[in-house]
């Protein structure tokens, strides 16, 4: 049976690792899995530090791009 990224076992084929996701939520077996990674956590601090230390006005005008780069020029319609 191959090994994960952690070294956990899991099935090699398709089909067995469908019947190993039905009994995770079945509750026939529990799932092993871990909380997040410690690389993860690590960004967070980083993000959270990088937003104290930035202005309410610098912060503002980062919000206001991302608002526009995901709201603004709607695909036109025919």
């Amino acid at each position: 049976m191959p090994k994960g990224p952690n070294g956990e076992k899991r099935p090699a084929d398709a089909i067995g690792l469908a019947v190993m996701i039905g009994k995770i939520a079945t509750g026939e077996i529990e799932d092993t899995r871990e909380g997040s990674s410690a690389a993860a956590q690590l960004g967070s601090l980083g993000g959270k530090k990088r937003a104290a230390n930035m202005t309410p006005e610098r912060r503002a005008e980062i919000a206001k791009a991302a608002a526009e780069k995901r709201w603004g020029n709607p695909p036109k319609q025919a």
